[in-house]
């Protein structure tokens, strides 16, 4: 039985831009599309009270012959849910920008996808063993998650694969040939490309990555709540004894 969606996030993401800082030069051996890194589009989705992420990319390619019929780039997505969550985006060179950071961590590759998850008061993620549904419809990767649907905030980032490194990333060096990710700083993020941030060079410059989308925490507005009715039952006592007296 197919489930009715609900739109609940669409955010674009500028065309032509997967090259980090500007300054990226992909590899070309074997003969990548860069447009299979280019991130386009996320959309978010509630079918069935689970989100769906829907991420668009400029093209598919399939160097490596994956199950999943891309293999060009690694997809990371990262929750924010609530308060609080981990700040540093899994190694990729990022740090989560503002206060506060992500509950939930998909990365999704052609070979295969994972999920981790950051208890409440804790920071460090743990891994979830609840499978993700993954597939390709047209030049979009559809993501089915066990996330319960709600108004959250997102990092979405691609970077290059590679079948020759333990991750399957393959990280940016200031030298190489053809087959390398070429760039001009040491220690640039891992990512070609990321959604819907502006200006995208200063996000590579600082290593700090602004969220997509809002979170609502609604345990954060019940406090604020009992702290109004507290407020109120202490006016209200005040203005009881004064008058007795």
């Amino acid at each position: 039985m197919l489930l009715a969606a609900a739109a609940l996030l669409t955010v674009p993401d500028a065309t032509g831009d997967m090259r980090g800082d500007g300054s990226y030069v992909l590899p070309t051996r074997p003969a990548l599309n860069p447009d299979a890194l280019d991130l386009r589009e996320l959309q978010v989705q509630d079918v069935g009270g689970r989100l769906q992420l829907r991420v668009g990319l400029g093209a598919v390619q399939n160097l490596w012959n994956a199950p999943l019929g891309y293999s060009a780039g690694v997809l990371d997505v990262f929750v924010k849910s609530r308060l609080g969550g981990a700040t540093d985006l899994a190694g990729l060179g990022f740090s989560a920008a503002g206060s506060g950071g992500w509950q939930y961590h998909l990365r999704v590759s052609g070979f295969g996808s994972s999920l981790e998850f950051v208890p409440d008061g804790q920071t460090r993620p743990q891994p979830r063993t609840t499978p993700l549904t993954v597939q390709l419809s047209g030049s979009t990767v559809v993501i089915g998650t066990p996330i319960p649907s709600g108004q959250y905030s997102y990092w979405v980032t691609m970077s290059v694969y590679s079948p020759f490194t333990p991750d399957g990333y393959l990280r940016p060096s200031t030298g190489g040939g053809e087959s390398s990710l070429q760039v001009t700083a040491l220690n640039a993020p891992l990512p070609v490309d990321v959604i819907g941030v502006t200006p995208q060079a200063q996000a590579y410059r600082t290593h700090q990555l602004g969220a997509v989308g809002q979170t609502r925490d609604r345990r954060a507005l019940l406090l604020l709540l009992l702290a109004v009715a507290g407020l109120v039952l202490a006016v209200v006592f005040t203005v009881l004894v004064w008058r007795k007296r």
